[in-house]
């Protein structure tokens, strides 16, 4: 059997791509032994890649008041209500390597709500699937329950801004057709 499209749309050779993407690219292969495919998908609209990739690195990498684990979380929580395979599947094994937890992935996609998490991460989520679900009924006093948790207003900023770009990005996956790459499925697990 062939091996199914990485997307919908066309993927450019790494040949052809912009030099700054081609590194970019060739930088991650180095570092994970493999390239994700959201960044060939992404190659085929190189201004859309840059500012896609500037904007992930800006809420996913920078020191604050969420963990890097807890910010995969979001992800997780957030694209499974979304129903994207990709990110669910990609997001996942970067969480599961980031908590050092084999399981947490897998419980937070199924149903964050009885997951293995602390009361204050599952507020965390409560409020980033509202801002998934309903952002229109976000009140202060959303903000208040997690301030009361110890969040503070970066850190709901923060968690609202990765809720809203991954609704983005698990749209454009979702239409794109985004195959998870298969080295996504065991990181993390052993």
């Amino acid at each position: 059997m062939a091996q199914p499209a990485i997307s919908r749309f066309p993927v450019p050779r790494l040949a052809d791509m912009p030099e700054d993407i081609r590194a970019r690219i060739e930088k991650v292969q180095e570092k994970s032994g493999f390239i994700p495919n959201v960044f060939l998908m992404l190659a085929y609209r190189p201004e859309e890649f840059r500012a896609f990739m500037a904007y992930h690195d800006t809420l996913m990498d920078k020191p604050g008041g969420l963990s890097k684990a807890e910010r995969e979380m979001i992800v997780v929580a957030v694209s499974s209500h979304n129903q994207c395979q990709y990110c669910v599947v990609a997001h996942g094994a970067i969480l599961r390597i980031r908590a050092k937890n084999p399981l947490i992935a897998d419980q937070i996609a199924a149903n964050f709500r009885k997951a293995d998490i602390t009361p204050k991460q599952r507020a965390m989520l409560e409020f980033a699937l509202k801002v998934t679900q309903r952002a229109n009924e976000v009140e202060e006093a959303d903000s208040a329950a997690l301030r009361d948790h110890g969040f503070t207003d970066d850190d709901i900023w923060d968690i609202a801004a990765i809720a809203a770009f991954f609704g983005m990005s698990n749209r454009m996956a979702n239409v794109t057709s985004l195959r998870p790459n298969d080295e996504f499925y065991a990181l993390g697990r052993g």
